[in-house]
C-alpha cells in the first residue's frame, strides 16, 4: 500500500469528503486532507509547506485545519491555523491524534480520518459557530502530492 492512489478506495474518498462537507456545516471553519507518498521535510514542516500551498492560511478568520498523512512514512500531522490554535489548548490536537491512532493501528484508515475530521469540526463549530453569509472558503476534496 505504499502508493498514494491505493490508499483509500474512491467509495473512502467520498465519506471523507462528506464528513468534511457535514464538519463544515455548522461552523466557518475549513478542514482538508492532503495524503501523500512521503514527506520530503519533516512531517511537520511540510505538513506546514502544504498548508501555504492549499491556501489555508487565506480563510478569513484564520481556522483552517489541516490532516496530512505521509503513508509510506506511517506519519500524519493535525495542523490548525492560529484562530483557532489561539482557542484550543494542545491537549485537543493530542486527543484528536489519539482517536485517529486508534483507528489506524487497526488498519481503519477511512474511519481514523473521519473520526478526526468529525472532531475537528465539533471544536470549530463551538468557537467558530455558522454565521449568515459564511460561504465555504476552500475544497472539501482530499488533495494529493
Amino acid at each position: 500500500m505504499s502508493k498514494v492512489e491505493d490508499f483509500l478506495s474512491k467509495e473512502d474518498e467520498q465519506e471523507i469528503v462528506e464528513a468534511i462537507r457535514i464538519a463544515e456545516k455548522n461552523t466557518s471553519g475549513e478542514i482538508r486532507v492532503h495524503i501523500e507518498k512521503t514527506a520530503s521535510l519533516d512531517a511537520y514542516d511540510r505538513a506546514m509547506e502544504v498548508f501555504h500551498e492549499l491556501r489555508m492560511d487565506e480563510t478569513q478568520l484564520q481556522n483552517g485545519v489541516l490532516i496530512y498523512l505521509a503513508v509510506e512514512d506511517k506519519t500524519f500531522v493535525i495542523c490548525g491555523d492560529k484562530g483557532i490554535n489561539d482557542i484550543v489548548t494542545n491537549t485537543f490536537w493530542d486527543s484528536t491524534r489519539d482517536v485517529m491512532i486508534a483507528q489506524f493501528k487497526q488498519g481503519n484508515f477511512k474511519q481514523g480520518l473521519i473520526d478526526g475530521i468529525l472532531k475537528a469540526g465539533e471544536k470549530l463549530k463551538e468557537h467558530f459557530p455558522w454565521q449568515e453569509g459564511d460561504t465555504n472558503e476552500l475544497s472539501n476534496e482530499i488533495s494529493k502530492g
